[in-house]
Formats: structure tokens, sequence, C-alpha cells
């Protein structure tokens, strides 16, 4: 029982980085309709970035700030510069700008910062004391960010009307910019916004598998196994879908599978989901005329 447990809070906090992965491609996938596939490495690089600063002997959470402010930049510039010109282009045009993107950051970041693993503080060691039981500080950490993500993104969608816009721009983009909304600058705004979310999953991943410049490379399948699962324009089903595959993996590949499995658990349920319900258990179903 007491290895059940353990085995369900490790998957709980699993979940939560998965999850948080997970709503950085929902924020992007209900500004644009396109899925990220260079998030991990635009998260890495952010984390990079706080690292930098911290060894230069800036205050962690005003290393953090400015690395979430970074993946903001990021992302914006990621929209304009890439994504803008590729409008009227095909699906496939799109998805290897992105796959190309990703290669590159992940191949700068070795270059620049190097290949080796290096640790990365946790901001949570004012829980240690609260860290003592089955989850540590930063497990406890990790789920109070996740929630509080969860619950800006669900207030920013549903009550503002920068969010209430960002929707009606990934659902009609042209009857939104008739109707008088800038679509140009919320789909920059909703990159940007994402770019954050990433930056802010990194920041809790990088303590925990240590920093190096292929991190986020497994991390962020079980990311998209998530949003898939959960429903890519669903942040509530990102939050489902990350902790369904946490637990699941971890309850599995202690007492079924063995680890060596756990990631292609993963892709099974990503494959699954898509054959038998494309839109996943939370997200909105599309019906094409033809």
């Amino acid at each position: 029982m007491n290895e059940l447990t353990q085995q369900m809070a490790a998957g709980l906090v699993n979940g939560c980085l998965y999850a948080m992965l997970a709503l950085a491609l929902v924020m992007i996938y209900r500004a644009t309709n396109h899925v990220n596939f260079a998030q991990g490495e635009m998260a890495l690089l952010s984390t990079y970035v706080a690292s930098a600063l911290i060894h230069a002997g800036m205050p962690y959470w005003a290393a953090a700030a400015a690395a979430v402010a970074f993946g903001f930049v990021s992302g914006v510039l990621v929209e304009r510069v890439f994504l803008r010109p590729l409008h009227d282009a095909s699906i496939l045009a799109v998805v290897t700008v992105f796959v190309a993107l990703m290669i590159t950051i992940s191949a700068v970041v070795g270059l620049v910062f190097g290949h080796h693993s290096e640790s990365f503080p946790s901001p949570f060691g004012f829980f240690e004391g609260m860290g003592r039981g089955v989850l540590s500080s930063h497990a406890i950490g990790t789920i109070a960010v996740t929630v509080l993500v969860l619950a800006g993104m669900t207030i920013f969608f549903k009550t503002t009307s920068l969010g209430l816009a960002m929707r009606a721009v990934a659902m009609q983009p042209l009857s939104s910019e008739l109707s008088g909304i800038n679509v140009r600058r919320i789909l920059l705004i909703g990159w940007g916004l994402a770019g954050a979310i990433g930056a802010v999953a990194g920041l809790l991943v990088a303590p925990i598998v240590f920093l190096e410049p292929h991190m986020m490379g497994g991390i962020m399948i079980y990311g998209f196994a998530a949003a898939v699962l959960g429903g890519i324009d669903s942040p509530v089903g990102a939050i489902v879908g990350g902790l369904a595959i946490g637990i699941g993996e971890n309850l599995l590949g202690a007492f079924v599978t063995g680890n060596e499995l756990k990631l292609t658990i993963a892709l099974l349920v990503m494959f699954s989901i898509l054959v038998i319900r494309p839109q996943g258990l939370f997200g909105s179903r599309i019906i094409r005329r033809v």
C-alpha cells in the first residue's frame, strides 16, 4: 500500500508537469488552430535564460520572472517571424517549420550553453517543513502552480474580452476580423502567453530532471499525449489528461510493464485517442460541411 501511495504521488506530480505543457499547447491551438511542436524547446531556452541569470548573481524569483518574460517575447517572435509568413501555406509547410524550429533551438542551446547537465534550484524551499511526507516541497509547489495556471486560463478565456476574442479568432478568423477584432494582435498575444506558460513548465521540470539540452524531449511527448487525451482545445482537458497520463504511466510502469515501456504507454494512449475519439475527452467536436 505504501508503494502504491508513493507511485500515485509521483504520478500526480509528473501529471502536473505534463498538464502545464499541455496547457501551453492548448493556448496556441485556441489562438491559431496550430500545434507547436517546438513548445518544449522554447520552454528549454527560457529555462536556460533563468539559469544564466541565476549564475550571474540574480535572485531566483527575479530570474524566473525574466525567463517567463523571455518566454512571452520568444512566443511573439515565433508567431511574427515564422508563422505569419505562412498564413496561406499548407498544414505540411507549417508542421515542417515547427519541426525545423524544434531542432534548431535544441542545437543552439547545446552550442551556447554546452551539452553537460547541471542542477537547477527549486523555488519552494520555504515549503520544506510541509514536504516531509509522501510529497516533497517542490512537488507541493508544482501542484499549486498548476492549479493557479489552470484557474487563470479558465478565467481568462471565459470572462475577459481578450480571451473571448482569442476563442473567436481560433474558430472564425475572417468573421472576427470583419467584426473589428485585431486578429494579428490576438495571435501575437496567444503565442506570447503560450511561451510564458511553457517557461513556467520548464522552471518546474528542471529541478527534477536536471538542466540539459534534451531535458524536454521525453516530457514533451507526455505533454502532447495529455493534450490529445483531454482535448487539444480544452484547458480542463489538459489538466485531466496530464494527471491521467502521469498517474497511469507510473502505476503501469511500477506494477505491470516496467519503467522501460512507460513512454510507449503514452504513445499508445495518444494513438488510440486519435483513432477512437479525435477531439479527446473534453475537446470540441468539429463538424465540417462538404
